[in-house]
């Protein structure tokens, strides 16, 4: 497998919401810290979206993943004919050969055989460009409806974008997640949570830890993946919940990107 980084681990530092830094983090600067971990994957997702930068830009970053031996990846939110079909060409002109995208609540709403018929008329325009279609399990797109749309579509050229929590939002515990999409995945997302109760016994919260220090069933995980793409993209990205002083969340970021992938190497078997 070949580790990367999410641009969702600068969550903070690259700005999301109202929660905007002076000077975001750019996509070169992910670019720099993947390298600087030894990680051989960028994947850009809709938090720092390519389709805002420049040819040139998005050319400059190839020469520079290149002259790292890196490869990159880029993603989008939501499911967006015409959007992916933008962003096709950027995928080419990176030398993505995967373009993930994460279905929400509203996709859920578009009635299975519409959203595969869409699908499939972009399909050929992404093998031309090298690219495979990976949809993310997101938190409201429960995951046998999205094993519904894989079967309907029928094609190598669309996978799944594997994470390993999200679908909890949807009502599913992870490793029911994993079983129902690993046949499914050439792309995963890999991350770790805790639950922790509230201290006055009024239920209890989700939230991320650094990889390795909470429940996520990791080794297991993996050990379902086995069977597929070696060569398969691992991409680190994290729940760093918000404080009140935000420059301490930013630096924060550093901190659990540092400890996620010293787990990382230690639990993932790369090529």
């Amino acid at each position: 497998m070949k580790l990367g980084l999410g641009s969702y681990a600068f969550r903070w530092n690259i700005g999301i919401g109202d929660k905007q830094p002076a000077t975001p983090m750019t996509a070169m600067e992910v670019l720099e810290i993947a390298h600087g971990h030894g990680l051989s994957v960028v994947q850009y997702a809709d938090n720092l979206p390519l389709d805002r930068l420049s040819a040139d830009e998005h050319r400059a970053l190839k020469a520079r993943a290149d002259e790292y031996g890196m490869t990159l990846e880029l993603g989008t939110q939501s499911f967006d004919a015409a959007e992916l079909a933008r962003y096709i060409p950027i995928g080419q002109r990176i030398g993505s050969s995967i373009l993930r995208v994460a279905l929400d609540a509203e996709d859920a709403l578009i009635p299975v055989p519409d959203l595969a018929a869409q699908l499939r008329e972009l399909l050929p325009d992404g093998k031309a460009a090298g690219l495979r279609f990976a949809i993310e399990n997101h938190f409201n797109y429960p995951s046998p409806r999205m094993v519904q749309l894989l079967d309907a579509v029928a094609d190598d050229a669309l996978g799944v974008c594997l994470d390993v929590a999200n679908s909890i939002c949807a009502g599913e515990w992870p490793m029911e997640t994993v079983r129902m999409l690993a046949p499914y995945a050439i792309n995963l997302h890999f991350k770790d949570y805790q639950i922790t109760p509230d201290p006055y016994g009024v239920g209890f919260r989700i939230h991320g830890t650094p990889l390795g220090e909470g429940r996520a069933e990791l080794a297991q995980v993996l050990d379902a993946l086995s069977d597929r793409d070696p060569d398969m993209s691992v991409i680190l990205e994290h729940w760093l919940p918000h404080g009140d002083d935000m420059q301490a969340t930013r630096r924060l970021e550093f901190d659990w990107l540092d400890r996620t992938v010293a787990a990382a190497k230690r639990l993932v078997p790369l090529t």
